[in-house]
């Protein structure tokens, strides 16, 4: 029988709201077979992932979602199977850590112009003292009664052209597509429907990440309608991409992204867990 997978997941350690451990028991629970943890520019939750998930007897991918810089865009993506220990990969993303406090700073003061006050703590507070996102501020303004939920906050305060926006200057994409592939892990395109990309531009972004080493794309994601499951999954048929399948769960706050809830691939697809082997899985 096949295997029940999510490769795209977050925790505490980056914009999540459980914690690795729960995180994992919530995976179990729901079914989830094989998981991946994929915070932000972060491994600090895997340790921990990895023993709860020896404990519930799932296998847990150690994974990873790197914030780049493509096109004047920021895009996501994900590496799978990566090895922790990797110097250039833990090198490079304490560097996007220690970016990601100065872009923090910087929302919270652009969010103080504009009368604002104490955004960054809020943040700050919300994160726990450790990475700080967009995902924070929301939740903060949300609680400060400045939007009803999160999505509107992003829509209102921290997009292009909105109070908090702060134009990110992340990884290249041939620099971290390298940290993964350095790492001994898979590179795949996380949720390209949110970027909202032309066919041209996709087609570029695929041709360029396929010419790094980038294996993969994730064609069943938590932001993607069934028919954009379907025209990603012959995005990848067409450019020999292996497929992947990633809730980007970040808590049970948001029902629009449920743990391990997705569509199956569509058949035509090659999985990205193909040719996995379940030492490399568990590495």
């Amino acid at each position: 029988m096949p295997r029940k997978y999510d490769l795209h997941t977050h925790s505490t350690a980056s914009d999540g709201t459980l914690t690795p451990p729960e995180l994992v028991a919530l995976a179990a629970a729901k079914g989830v077979e094989v998981l991946a943890l994929t915070d932000h520019d972060t491994l600090e939750g895997l340790a921990s992932a990895r023993t709860a998930a020896d404990a519930a007897g799932l296998i847990l991918s150690p994974g990873v979602e790197i914030s780049v810089t493509w096109g004047g865009r920021t895009i996501h993506i994900i590496g799978l199977g990566i090895d922790l220990r990797n110097q250039a990969l833990c090198a490079g993303l304490a560097e996007l850590s220690a970016y990601r406090r100065r872009r923090a700073e910087a929302i919270g003061q652009r969010l103080a112009k504009e009368g604002i006050e104490g955004a960054f703590e809020g943040a700050r507070a919300f994160s726990n003292g450790r990475l700080i996102g967009r995902t924070h501020f929301a939740r903060f303004l949300v609680q400060r009664g400045y939007a009803s939920d999160e999505r509107e906050v992003f829509k209102h305060y921290l997009v292009k052209g909105k109070p908090g926006h702060v134009v990110g200057d992340w990884a290249s994409l041939e620099t971290a597509v390298g940290w993964i592939r350095g790492a001994g892990g898979q590179a795949v395109i996380a949720h390209p429907g949110r970027y909202h990309f032309t066919r041209a531009k996709l087609l570029r972004l695929i041709g360029e990440f396929t010419a790094l080493g980038g294996v993969g794309i994730e064609v069943v994601s938590g932001s993607h309608t069934p028919d954009e499951c379907l025209r990603f999954a012959r995005y990848a048929q067409e450019n020999r991409l292996l497929a992947s399948v990633g809730s980007d769960f970040h808590g049970p706050g948001n029902p629009w992204t449920q743990l391990g809830g997705m569509a199956p691939l569509p058949s035509f697809c090659t999985p990205i867990w193909a040719d996995w082997e379940e030492q490399r899985l568990s590495r």
